[in-house]
């Protein structure tokens, strides 16, 4: 495929992502910003409010969506592919019906805000199937035949209780209480709280963000957990919401490129030997501190240098 049609096809998703994007969060909110999941229900019509754990919500929140990204993708001409396991890359593939060659990796990634300003994401892997494009361990296909690697963020507030045991309460909703359904007062040791209808349960998260990025556009050049191979994003808010990452003054092969040799490239500084692990380094190591001034304010890079 020539880089004309592949311009063309990227601009055309991306486009539409972005419109997807725009009705989402009128989906998943009531009226007030809370989000429209108060909890699960059993065959009792209890109602069994859900915590705010992190892994919980996501979770919860792709399939929450889910129906509304097949609707995107049969009205754009695409199928899509689930990853077969829970540490694949990416969580969803869109292949082209018409054009098997036009694939492109969409991640769903959700977290919540810190001080209202920041927020960030582990952004998939740097190692095997990233350095290895070719290769299909860890990924539904090789990173090679995706013609753009995209994220789908999801940003929202965590709403405070009084204790951890407040997040996780049970209810009965008199809206869905018929004559002959019993009255349950208790569940175990855990009281059961009758309310009037489902809007007067606090939901967990409310005041959604979405956004659509590519992902080397919102990247940073730190890792982004602990000691595994994984890619950070940037974290200001704005940042996100606007592909204002590290490389996005660059371009996608410094990405690329800084990212295939994160740790292990090595260079000479003030005398010793070090592992490359910021980007302002690689870019001298590579003979290019002339473009460090493009990613970086004066007075992190007087940090950095």
């Amino acid at each position: 495929m020539n880089s004309k049609d592949i311009i063309k096809y990227k601009l055309h998703f991306k486009n539409e992502l972005n419109a997807f994007c725009s009705k989402l969060r009128k989906y998943v909110s009531t009226e007030n910003g809370e989000w429209s999941v108060k909890g699960f229900i059993d065959i009792y019509k209890n109602i069994y409010t859900i915590s705010a754990d992190t892994k919980i919500v996501s979770k919860i929140l792709e399939i929450h969506i889910f129906p509304l990204i097949l609707q995107f993708a049969e009205s754009n001409g695409y199928k899509v592919i689930l990853a077969e396991k829970q540490n694949w890359y990416p969580d969803l593939t869109f292949i082209h019906k018409k054009n098997d060659e036009v694939k492109f990796a969409l991640d769903i990634k959700t977290t919540f805000r810190r001080n209202h300003k920041t927020a960030g994401f582990t952004l998939g892997s740097h190692g095997s199937y990233f350095k290895d494009r070719d290769k299909d361990k860890n990924i539904q296909f090789p990173y090679s035949q995706y013609l753009g690697h995209y994220c789908l963020g999801v940003i929202y507030t965590r709403v405070d209780f009084d204790d951890d045991i407040e997040e996780t309460k049970i209810y009965q909703v008199q809206e869905l209480i018929e004559t002959e359904d019993p009255i349950i007062k208790k569940i175990g040791q855990r009281k059961v709280t009758t309310v009037k209808n489902l809007k007067s349960i606090t939901s967990v998260i409310k005041d959604f963000d979405f956004f659509v990025a590519e992902k080397w556009k919102i990247a940073s050049d730190k890792q982004g957990s602990g000691n595994t191979a994984n890619i950070g994003s940037v974290v200001d808010i704005e940042d996100l919401k606007n592909e204002n990452g590290i490389f996005s003054k660059l371009n996608e092969k410094w990405f690329d490129e800084y990212w295939m040799n994160y740790g292990t490239a090595t260079m000479i500084k003030n005398g010793t030997t070090i592992k490359i692990t910021s980007l302002p380094d690689f870019l001298t190591f590579k003979g290019k501190s002339n473009l460090v001034k493009k990613i970086l304010p004066k007075k992190k890079i007087k940090k950095e240098l």
